[in-house]
């Protein structure tokens, strides 16, 4: 029993995160800078995550085939090129807008597999680290959210003070520090390493155990439930933190040193929302909290800044919003441990994760179009109108009552080609 593993992931999970959030503002004020358009800041974002859904709906099996460890050390190697090569061909005077767009591309495609490899090895290092899955699972996130925290207030002022090319350099590193955490010290844990099954890999296996994981997802009404609202979430996400926030940011807030400042102060309160959850959280209803975690943490941010051209107020409801936020995955976390069996996780976190990822492309687009269209104010209040709508769900369909702790039943049947043993999606609410 040992808890290095474990605190490898997390600190590879804390130096990578912080880095991702150095380019969550970095490529949309590089392109607004570069370019001062917020439909091109859309396309950006849209070639950026469009391959996440191929990733991530493709990955599972491959996960498992390749290893864990493997995967998400060259996941992160994959996305240190990427990233770097933006701002060593700018300074080259090299970068065209499509080479921008291949690059982004190149990142979603290979970060989403890197992702899954390592929340899907949380149980196993939990019990590897002699801890609960509730509370390992607490900690991956509040890791995540601490280090958004940090990146965010970084980069704010990294670009203020350097500009948007450095912030991207720097995230380069970071993403080489984290595949040389997970690759040097997540061993010796037998899930890390390749799981190639009974039978030869072949294109039709691959075809039989992604479809695994796609049946035993549209079987349970509740986990589809699940990643159709966090699908719609995501979406919205996408839109707020790749468009809308910079822009407005840009054109109310001050500059990107406000923009930093907002993303910080959620990621902030996420983390304390993710660790009063880890603490206290399993005393209450799941279902209670996730619906009102949800409700203040999603639309209450557009309106605010749809509705208030300064910063206090957006500052508030981001601090707020954040401690909302930071309960959700600890939750979804632990319904999809709970609920998904051990041969089938990686195959169901990759179909869950492309479900849930799928509206990101457009979300981007969609904001830079809107904002193009009808201005910054008419296109926050028209997303903030539609993730009023989506998080109702929780309370209104029945199927998520069945979100609340049950008794793992081993008497119910397996799906072909699995065992029966039960265990995720994660909104990114930013």
């Amino acid at each position: 029993m040992s808890r290095r593993p474990l605190a490898a992931v997390l600190a590879a999970n804390t130096v990578s995160t912080a880095g991702s959030s150095l380019t969550l503002i970095g490529v949309p004020w590089f392109v607004l800078q570069t370019t001062g358009s917020a439909g091109r800041a859309g396309i950006v974002a849209f070639c950026a995550t469009l391959p996440i859904v191929v990733a991530a709906l493709a990955g599972g099996p491959v996960i498992d085939r390749i290893g864990r460890r493997r995967v998400s050390a060259a996941s992160d190697l994959v996305c240190a090129v990427s990233v770097g090569a933006i701002p060593l061909l700018h300074y080259a005077d090299l970068l065209d807008f499509w080479m921008l767009c291949a690059l982004m591309a190149v990142g979603g495609l290979v970060h989403t597999p890197g992702l899954t490899a390592r929340s899907v090895l949380v149980p196993h290092l939990a019990e590897h680290a002699g801890t609960t899955v509730a509370r390992a699972t607490s900690l991956f996130d509040a890791v995540f959210r601490g280090a958004r925290m940090i990146g965010a207030a970084v980069a704010g002022v990294l670009i203020a003070v350097l500009g948007a090319e450095a912030v991207l350099l720097l995230d380069a590193a970071t993403f080489a520090a984290s595949a040389l955490l997970v690759a040097a010290f997540v061993r010796g844990i037998p899930a890390a390493e390749p799981q190639p099954g009974g039978e030869k890999a072949s294109f039709a296996r691959y075809r039989a155990e992604l479809a695994e994981g796609w049946r035993f997802l549209t079987r349970s009404r509740l986990l589809a439930g699940i990643t159709l609202m966090v699908m719609m979430t995501n979406g919205l996400d996408q839109g707020w933190s790749a468009v809308l926030l910079p822009v407005h940011g840009r054109e109310a807030l001050g500059g990107a040193a406000a923009v930093g400042l907002m993303f910080s102060l959620f990621g902030g309160a996420a983390l304390l929302g993710a660790l009063f959850y880890g603490a206290w959280g399993e005393r209450h209803p799941r279902r209670a909290v996730f619906a009102a975690a949800f409700l203040v943490s999603g639309a209450t941010r557009y309106l605010v800044a749809g509705l208030t051209g300064t910063a206090l107020p957006l500052a508030v409801t981001m601090v707020l919003a954040g401690l909302g936020a930071g309960m959700l995955n600890p939750i979804l976390g632990t319904v999809m441990y709970e609920k998904v069996p051990e041969e089938l996780r990686s195959r169901v976190s990759g179909v869950t994760m492309a479900g849930c990822e799928l509206t990101m492309p457009l979300g981007g687009l969609a904001a830079g179009l809107l904002v193009d269209a009808f201005g910054t104010s008419r296109a926050l209040l028209a997303f903030g109108g539609v993730y009023l709508l989506v998080t109702l769900a929780p309370l209104v369909f029945p199927a998520w009552r069945s979100m609340e702790r049950e008794p793992v039943s081993r008497s119910e049947p397996a799906l072909p080609g699995s065992a029966s043993a039960v265990r995720p999606p994660r909104p990114s609410v930013k």
